[in-house]
């Protein structure tokens, strides 16, 4: 493909990519909250240990984050994503053969390290292929794989489940990692590590970007981690990992086990929110190319912190659906925009490591959450402490994301500015 070319091969990148995103995440993480009511009967686990199997599945996910986000600019991302999206499969096919709360934790904690194998390097590459005024946009359709699992899964999963009562999250779990399976193959043959492989320029960016060698990049990427901007945003997006990973690993679980919800309509809830979500990466990623990732995360977060609260304290569908779509029009909003700041801070060569080691926040939040919010109702009875829990946390990082300060998007693919540059 000439650099003359009309169609760009950025958006086939796009498309695959999002596609991982939705095995990587919205099978692998999501998935979990509408298997789990069969699975905790399955497996006999109480609100806690249910908990603590999402938290084990996260750890694996942030063990994985700031290594794999590593290798992408080492090995080149197209390696690592494919390599580990095959991991994901295995851990969901050995996920429905799990006889034990043990075993599933050994399993779901080898799910979670191939989805952060798979998910960091691939939103890291739309930085490589996009330039600065298409990056938010970009980033913001790849999230938008999650709302695919969710509009799927939704209704499908309740349906399997009835099909086969005592076995239904078995089988869940085989269907995800074929699924899977057949996204690592698609990734392994359609990812490209950069545009100058099929001899385009980035689209978006310049006609001749400065592309360093892998040996300069390697050098400088004790700039990730010295650089004040990219902690803060790390410290950021650790309260979306904490707060969100709480409503959504118990969101079928609070409706069918305290509100009276059957499967289906608890389901058919999850797609709605599904279908809300789709384009919300899109709309918040570029809006933020538009008025600046500080002042977009502020709007996110203080939207979030209304849908969790009213999740537990409008118990009615009224007030749940409310919940649910305020939820869904910002649900990956907040990885778009990180992915499209790190590409801001550090320019696309060593955006997979910065997205990669601000996502170590974002996993550590991630874990705490389902294990703090699984005790606390098996405390009280109830999810709705847990819920508002999670408001307050969300109440934090909008804070922390006003002290962020803004800066202009970088316009070259490796900056020469000093690191430590904040994130717009």
């Amino acid at each position: 493909m000439s650099r003359s070319a009309r169609f760009h091969y950025a958006w086939i990148v796009l498309a695959v990519g999002t596609l991982i995103v939705t095995g990587a995440l919205g099978l692998a993480r999501f998935g979990y909250s509408l298997v789990l009511p069969a699975m905790q009967g399955g497996l006999g686990m109480d609100n806690t240990g249910a908990g603590a199997l999402a938290t084990v599945n996260l750890i694996g996910y942030l063990a994985l984050s700031l290594l794999g986000g590593a290798l992408a600019s080492r090995f080149g991302p197209r390696l690592v994503a494919s390599l580990g999206m095959t991991t994901t499969a295995i851990g969901m096919f050995a996920t429905g053969t799990a006889n034990s709360l043990w075993s599933a934790m050994f399993w779901r904690g080898l799910t979670g390290l191939g989805s952060g194998a798979s998910n960091v390097p691939v939103m890291g590459l739309m930085s490589a292929w996009f330039g600065p005024r298409l990056r938010g946009m970009a980033a913001g359709v790849a999230v938008a794989g999650s709302s695919i699992a969710l509009i799927i899964a939704g209704p499908l999963v309740p349906r399997i489940l009835a099909r086969f009562p005592e076995s239904g999250w078995r089988v869940t779990w085989y269907i995800f990692g074929g699924a899977a399976l057949l996204l690592a193959l698609l990734g392994a043959l359609f990812l490209r590590n950069e545009p100058r492989e099929v001899g385009l320029a980035p689209l978006g960016g310049e006609a001749n970007p400065v592309l360093p060698s892998p040996r300069t990049a390697s050098l400088q990427w004790g700039r990730v981690y010295r650089s004040p901007a990219v902690w803060h945003m790390g410290a950021v997006y650790a309260a979306f990992g904490f707060s969100y990973i709480i409503y959504m690993t118990f969101f079928v679980r609070y409706l069918t086990g305290e509100v009276g919800y059957t499967r289906q309509a608890a389901g058919n809830l999850f797609m709605v929110m599904g279908w809300f979500s789709l384009g919300c990466g899109l709309i918040w990623g570029s809006l933020s190319d538009l008025i600046g990732r500080k002042a977009a995360l502020v709007l996110v977060y203080a939207i979030h912190a209304a849908a969790f609260s009213l999740f537990a304290l409008w118990p009615q569908s009224p007030g749940l659906t409310i919940s649910a779509i305020l939820f869904g029009l910002t649900a990956w909003s907040i990885p778009a925009i990180m992915a499209a700041a790190c590409g801001d801070v550090l320019g696309p060569r060593l955006a997979p490591a910065a997205l990669g080691f601000v996502t170590l926040f974002f996993g550590i939040g991630q874990a705490i959450g389902p294990f703090v919010a699984g005790r606390m109702a098996d405390g009280s009875g109830s999810f709705s402490g847990a819920f508002l829990l999670a408001a307050a946390v969300a109440v934090l990082g909008g804070i922390g994301a006003w002290r962020l300060r803004p800066v202009v998007a970088q316009a070259k693919t490796l900056p020469v500015e000093p690191a430590g540059k904040p994130a717009r």
